[in-house]
């Protein structure tokens, strides 16, 4: 061709600029079909009932519509006309862009038909390639084009809206509408079309013969070539990778294949008259059975070969070749990738060892790893079509790969490397271009002995540019622009997101292949190249790549990190087994054992039924390496996880940064809190519940385990923890789910404080822990195993300070309940007991008044709850104490210090706030400010303060008379062993002295007066028993008189002094004398009495 006539068309300009609008164009085409295809995005007219009558008219009479003629058929049309145009023209400017870009493609093609160009991939590779992939990207706009089924309605109702507006059709719908119709059929019209560039065509496809056939070649050929091996001559593995054809050694064998394929469908007559074009042909149609267009979308290529082969005559040995070919693909096709991707998974996994450990070879060898990223992507894209679309396969097993996360991963792997290392390859290449390629360059053109004017400026240029280059550009990283140079070389020679189904199950496969797991951060790694899909013509497109990219990537991290933290929290279950199995309880048998090892029974072989049970530490014992445990598996899965989800710290995803680490750190908070709730094993049929302490010990655990993989994983640990625990500590935690403070608090109120209640559970105050009476079927429960120091100190230490004020706030909320009818029943006997009040040292009186008060068992009952609920708290309270003063000493210290500075002449204000302060931390108060919050939050009755004062004093009055009333009960024995009362009475002296000094702060007065009156009354009452002739009525005489020096003991406002000066002491000690007399006289058997 005439070199003039090639530079003065800009033929390398024209090829360049309309490839890329053809792109764009060809992006805009499958948006619109997409969007079409979708009834939810689908333009809304299309979809109007009102309308259906104007669409069947238009889709009928396109291109000649009569709008002027036809308002009855274009009546909605008119009345929507403004929002169709507003609505349409995005649309109907893509279908003219469509129409521009075949004029301009057509043009350019005759053009340098007329120029007699000459192709070869391998002369001038920049020219052919994009001559090939302008008719390519043609030939898929066309076909896109036709299967969007909605396109005659969208041209014909816009032109239709035009002319209603402005009175006439657009001045481009006549030659688009016949455009459309040409195009029914687009495979028939083409092959016209490009009957005259057949030439062309078939010697730029021809000149990819070699180069197919080798890039075609099987693994075993690969194998033995050592394909990628850098260690295969170790002597020339500096020596520069060099190829005569270097560009074609990692050209994409898919787009070879699409423009073989495609190119003989377009100008198949070549293949009748040249041998070695049918050679090429079929080579190619036995490889694949779809070609990409654009993204997912398809070309059935044997199909629709076939169908337009068998419309021509002279075609028939073709049809045949065809269907040969099919079926070639179809049997050997499949197996034929699988061995290629078992390679590449290979020697790609060496060559990435290799450069990773020495990368100064990217210098040299970058031609390997460019060679290594284009056979793995025309690999997995190859399976990723046929997976998505062939879906009737006697051989699923060909499309189908558990191991496609590796290849994916050292696709990562090798482009990460490339950009992390660029600066070798920029300095040693920049090297070699200005030292040795220039020079050779200059000497070229020196003897050149004719030379046009044109190519002579175009190498000059090449020289000055490249002298001009050196390694200071690379060390300040100054930005290479190499675009001038590239098109001056053109000018002289003159894409996985969008098979969304085929990606989420390879990554489902993946998970199911353990050995595959440490690659599963390829599928997320992935999404963030989908922002390389977008292109400037479509930014509409922009939100929903950006949508999907996030929403994917997402999915693939969150399930990654639920399979994570379910094996973590699997092997977390197992280390808790082995825990459990250290726990005290369990040592009772061997105990028993080794004490009675020289007895006669232990001798005897053991019963059926009672299997021999193992000590902790022979699941360690293995007689073969070879037998894998549960455990053994657990932790090879962890070990891939933990590779995966800490492989790389951050990446980007369109503009977000994405952490892998917090997402596992959600996922194990989450999935800690819900084990440690399921550890603590709460029935609310049965109402079964965990001992605190075990809960404890299967918790530290699980904790000890999590904390150490901290530095495996890449989440933090410490914070995954102290999450978890400070949301048990609250009544619901994040999701809004029962924590174990809710559990324990509820099983505690429910259970052991019901049952406390009931006299079915005793507090000893000498075991200082609740204990269960032996009653039958009245508990499935030990109280002692859930309510004695150890226990109260490990449910501190499950609930923390925050569980324990939710705890208390409970108790209190009950206790109140009793307040208030306690109260309700001192309003009822209000008279009476003011009488009794003025006139209690009046034994005749108080005989005649006493009768008639109403409900005193009632009145000691509750309090009695109210002492059991207190008794309890002050347990909790004790092990809080035990648990912070243990974990925070440098606060317990100045906390204690100022509760002393505490004095009866503080300001009350003061005083809560310090005891307040002092009762988080678990130390005892003289006044309980929890209880007066509480109390003071009960509404009044209208009443005024005056009257709840009155009612609060004349309770205590009630109590103390009431007192004698407990003798007659059988169960209000003092027992010495228990050092209480087996009805709980005992609970009473804590509930008279908190509840009154808390009903006397809330009203400013004086405790220790009140409580003196209370010592008093009490004392004259009991006094009275002793007048008693009814054996009955003073059956625990004694043992009832011991609650006066209780109600001292428990009182830091009342002295022994004080009780002498109302109750003798002498009157005590005898209690005492009796009370130790009957209990060891009822340990004795019936003969010694």
């Amino acid at each position: 061709m005439s070199l003039t006539s090639a530079y003065q068309h800009k033929l390398a300009e024209k090829l360049t600029i309309l490839n890329d609008r053809g792109q764009g164009v060809l992006i805009r085409m499958y948006n619109i079909k997409k969007t079409c295809s979708d009834p939810k995005s689908k333009p809304p007219f299309l979809l109007e009932k009102s309308m259906e009558s104007s669409l069947k008219y238009i889709n009928k009479k396109f291109p000649s519509i009569d709008v002027r003629n036809s308002t009855q058929h274009l009546g909605p049309v008119h009345r929507e006309k403004a929002e169709i145009i507003r609505f349409l023209t995005n649309y109907y400017q893509s279908f003219v862009d469509v129409m521009e870009f075949r004029d301009h493609v057509y043009e350019l093609l005759n053009t340098i038909d007329a120029c007699q160009c000459h192709f070869d991939i391998n002369l001038n590779f920049d020219f052919t390639r994009s001559y090939l992939d302008l008719i390519v990207t043609y030939t898929s706009v066309i076909l896109l084009l036709s299967r969007i089924e909605d396109r005659r309605l969208l041209i014909g109702m816009y032109n239709c809206a035009h002319e209603m507006l402005h009175g006439h059709s657009d001045p481009s719908f006549a030659r688009l509408g016949q455009m459309v119709l040409e195009y029914d059929h687009p495979l028939k019209k083409l092959t016209e079309e490009f009957g005259p560039h057949t030439k062309a065509v078939s010697g730029a496809l021809l000149s990819l013969y070699f180069l197919f056939v080798r890039r075609n070649q099987g693994a075993e050929h690969w194998y033995s070539a050592q394909l990628l091996s850098l260690t295969s001559s170790p002597p020339a593995m500096i020596n520069p990778a060099n190829s005569d054809t270097m560009a074609c050694e990692y050209l994409s064998a898919e787009v070879m294949e699409r423009w073989i394929l495609i190119g003989f469908l377009l100008c198949h007559g070549c293949l009748n008259s040249n041998s070695q074009c049918q050679q090429l042909w079929k080579l190619c149609l036995q490889g694949s059975l779809y070609i990409t267009l654009i993204r997912e979308d398809v070309l059935q290529i044997h199909k629709v070969t076939e169908e337009l082969f068998s419309s021509l005559k002279g075609y028939s040995k073709r049809v045949a070749d065809i269907k040969e070919s099919k079926e070639h693909a179809i049997a050997n096709s499949g197996q034929f990738h699988c061995q290629r991707r078992q390679f590449l998974r290979v020697a790609v996994k060496e060559l990435e060892t290799v450069l990773n450990d020495e990368p100064g070879l990217l210098g040299p060898k970058a031609l390997f790893a460019f060679m290594a990223l284009s056979f793995i992507r025309d690999e997995v894209t190859w399976l990723v079509r046929h997976t998505e679309n062939v879906t009737k396969t006697k051989t699923p097993e060909d499309y189908a790969d558990s191991t496609i996360a590796e290849l994916l991963f050292l696709l990562e792997e090798v482009r990460a490397l490339v950009r992390r290392h660029i600066k070798v390859i920029q300095q040693y290449h920049i090297q070699y271009l200005a030292r040795f390629d220039v020079l050779v360059l200059s000497d070229i053109i020196q003897n050149l002995s004719v030379c046009p004017e044109e190519e002579s400026v175009i190498m000059s240029s090449f020289v000055s540019t490249l002298s001009t280059l050196s390694l200071k550009q690379v060390d300040n990283e100054e930005k290479f622009d190499f675009s001038g140079l590239r098109l001056d070389w053109f000018r002289l020679q003159v894409r996985l997101f969008f098979h969304l189904r085929t990606f989420e199950k390879m990554f489902a496969l993946t998970l199911e292949e353990p050995s595959m797991l440490r690659y599963a951060i390829a599928f997320p790694l992935i999404c963030a190249h989908f922002v390389h899909c977008t292109h400037e013509m479509c930014p509409e497109e922009y939100p929903h790549l950006k949508n999907h990219s996030l929403h994917y990537c997402n999915s693939f991290l969150e399930e990654l990190a639920k399979q994570t933290s379910n094996c973590v929290l699997e092997i977390c279950a197992e280390q808790q087994k082995l825990s459990e199995q250290l726990l005290p309880k369990h040592c009772a048998t061997t105990i028993s054992k080794a004490k009675n090892k020289k007895s006669m029974k232990q001798r005897q072989a053991p019963r059926k039924g009672e299997p021999e049970r193992d000590k902790p530490g022979a699941e360690s014992h293995r007689k073969n390496r070879s037998l894998v445990t549960t455990m053994d598996k657990l932790h090879l899965n962890l070990t891939e996880l933990a590779l995966a989800m800490n492989h790389v710290y951050s990446f980007s995803v369109f503009e977000h940064t994405i952490f892998p680490s917090e997402y596992l750190s959600s996922h194990l908070e989450a999935r800690l809190n819900r084990a440690i709730v399921t550890l603590a094993g709460y029935n609310a049929t049965t109402q079964e519940i965990l001992r605190p302490s075990e809960l404890l010990a299967g918790v530290k655990a699980y904790i000890s385990f999590i904390q150490s993989l901290a530095q495996f994983l890449g989440a933090d640990a410490s914070r995954i923890v102290r999450n978890a625990l400070l949301q048990q500590t609250q009544p619901l935690d994040s999701n809004g789910e029962q924590t174990v403070t809710t559990l324990y608090t509820n099983w505690y109120l429910e259970s052991l404080l019901r049952q406390a209640s009931s006299g079915v559970i005793v507090l000893s105050p000498a075991m200082q822990a609740y204990i269960s009476l032996p009653r039958d079927g009245e508990q499935n429960f030990s109280a002692e195993e859930f309510s004695d120091i150890s226990e109260m100190r490990a449910l501190a230490e499950i609930l923390g300070p925050y569980g324990m004020k939710f705890l208390s706030e409970n108790l209190m909320w009950h206790v109140t309940s009793q307040i208030v009818e306690l109260k309700k029943l001192v309003v009822e006997n209000m008279d009476i007991l003011v009488q009794i009040r003025s006139n209690f040292n009046k034994p005749d009186l108080m005989a005649s008044l006493l009768p008639q008060l109403m409900g005193a068992e009632n009145v000691l009952k509750r309090m009695t709850i109210i002492g059991v609920i207190l008794s309890f708290r002050a347990m909790a309270q004790e092990g809080l104490q035990e648990v912070f003063s243990s974990h925070c000493p440098f606060l317990m210290g100045p906390i204690e210090c100022l509760k002393e500075f505490i004095t009866p002449d503080t300001d009350i204000k003061v005083t809560l706030s310090v005891f307040e302060l002092a009762s988080s931390a678990g130390l005892s108060c003289d006044i309980d400010p929890a209880l007066v919050a509480a109390i003071a939050n009960l509404k009044a009755d209208n009443s005024s303060p005056e009257e709840e004062y009155k009612v609060a004093c004349l309770l205590l009055i009630f109590i103390a008379v009431s007192l004698p009333i407990l003798a007659t009960d059988p169960s209000s024995f003092y027992s010495i062993e228990k050092d209480g009362y087996n009805n709980n009475i005992h609970c009473l002296t804590k509930a008279i002295i908190q509840v009154s000094a808390a009903l006397f702060t809330l009203y400013n007065k004086n405790i220790e007066t009140h409580l003196k009156e209370f010592l008093v009354v009490a004392s004259v009452s009991l006094l009275q028993l002793g007048q008693e002739t009814d054996k009955l009525k003073t059956r625990n005489r004694e043992s009832i008189s011991l609650l006066m020096r209780l109600v001292v003991e428990e009182s830091p406002f009342l002295t022994l002094d004080m009780l002498e000066s109302c109750f003798p002491y002498v009157l005590l000690r005898n209690a005492y004398r009796e009370v130790s007399r009957a209990f060891y006289m009822n340990r004795l058997p019936a003969s010694t009495h």
